[in-house]
């Protein structure tokens, strides 16, 4: 009997653009179930934690930078 696990049955981990890609997707309410589905079963959850409050931290100072020129332009 043959224990090894084979790469056919590892699953495979998302790379860098997949996980910004759910990210966003999952931010502005568009991730679709089966996208999610995948996420949850081959994604590391701290990977995912790690992103959003990165995409957070980057939406904020976009956000306030965009009002900060806006109001010194006034």
């Amino acid at each position: 009997m043959d224990l090894r696990v084979t790469d056919e049955k590892k699953p495979k981990r998302p790379g860098l653009g997949d996980l910004v890609k759910s990210i966003l997707a999952a931010a502005i309410g568009v991730q679709t179930d089966k996208n999610r589905e995948k996420d949850f079963n081959e994604g590391s959850p701290l990977a995912f934690i790690i992103g959003g409050f990165v995409f957070t931290f980057l939406f904020i100072a976009t956000i306030a930078t965009i009002v900060g020129v806006i109001l010194s332009n006034n």
